[in-house]
């Protein structure tokens, strides 16, 4: 068995969430193996929920930590295709869907689609959580994204992401009244210790540079029309940078959208964040032809169409 003792930055955690972040595993696959008592904490069997103390000593035997690998099955699903070669996929990803699977999901993404409609034609075989996936959108994010079919279409458009000559546009309802039309986010971006998902601005150990561009489009009562630019494609980069600057984007519960909402606006119900990618522009990694795309009115969230809606007055 090997011994972890617990120091100030884990104490007070919840021993699941500990186990998650500190291993790496996904927090129900932490709590499966708490069911099944495969740890000591101060020689004794404790619940997931055991809230962690400064000095306790946390034993645990390196093998049992090992997370299976789940099977990804192909899935029939009418995907709204844009664009489609030998090289690459644009398509339009519906809101209420993740883009790849996880521990806690490994069907009905947009990866198990993929494969029903690809076959084998993706690129990046090896990892099998991810094949063809450039870059993602957040489950509850609609949108254009590209899928690059092979490993040399999937090389030059990551490059392109990296190197910022690939333009990635969104469009929000961001809450407050914004003092500048334009601006630029420059925060850098890490994980919370206590959280597997959310992100949070800071310095220092895992933290990553992230830019966002934003531009105010239309202006209401306590909230706005958005557009967002980025430069980075960090873990929930538009939505941590708008609610750093105290705009968190309309429906985003995680982010503190909740308390900010009007009272005016409370009864518009989302599905959680009011977020979309709208506009893509990149080089084709076989011809270099520029290519562009921009979703028309009529492929908006239906989400983004009702907020906006109801902010002008239209019943």
């Amino acid at each position: 068995m090997e011994k972890i003792i617990i120091n100030e930055e884990f104490a007070t955690l919840r021993a699941d969430v500990f186990l998650a972040n500190y291993f790496n595993i996904s927090r129900k696959f932490a709590c499966e193996l708490f069911e099944k008592n495969l740890f000591l904490i101060n020689k004794k069997s404790k619940k997931s929920s055991y809230k962690l103390k400064l000095g306790d000593i946390f034993e645990y035997n390196p093998s049992d930590l090992v997370e299976k690998e789940p099977e990804i099955k192909p899935w029939k699903f009418d995907l709204d295709i844009k664009f489609e070669d030998d090289y690459l996929i644009v398509l339009n990803k519906p809101k209420n869907m993740l883009t790849h699977p996880t521990a806690h999901q490994n069907e009905n993404t947009l990866v198990n689609a993929l494969l029903y409609h690809c076959g084998d034609n993706l690129s990046n075989k090896e990892d099998k959580l991810r094949p063809g996936i450039v870059h993602r959108l957040d489950k509850n994010t609609s949108g254009l994204m590209l899928v690059a079919k092979n490993d040399i279409a999937h090389k030059s458009l990551q490059e392109q992401i990296r190197n910022k000559t690939a333009i990635r546009k969104y469009l929000a309802v961001a809450l407050g009244e914004f003092e500048n039309d334009f601006g630029v986010i420059d925060k850098p971006l890490l994980h919370y210790i206590s959280d597997t998902v959310k992100m949070q601005v800071g310095e220092g150990e895992g933290a990553k540079e992230a830019l966002t561009y934003y531009k105010v489009l239309e202006k209401f009562q306590g909230a706005a029309l958005v557009e967002l630019e980025l430069k980075t494609g960090r873990t929930h980069q538009i939505r941590a940078h708008l609610a750093s600057i105290n705009h968190p984007v309309f429906g985003d519960t995680l982010y503190g959208a909740k308390g900010k909402t009007l009272e005016r606006y409370r009864n518009i119900k989302t599905q959680e964040q009011v977020l979309m990618s709208y506009y893509l522009s990149f080089t084709h990694p076989k011809n270099n032809e520029i290519m562009t795309f921009e979703l028309d009115k009529s492929d908006w969230d239906r989400d983004l169409i009702k907020v906006l809606n109801v902010m002008r007055g239209v019943k």
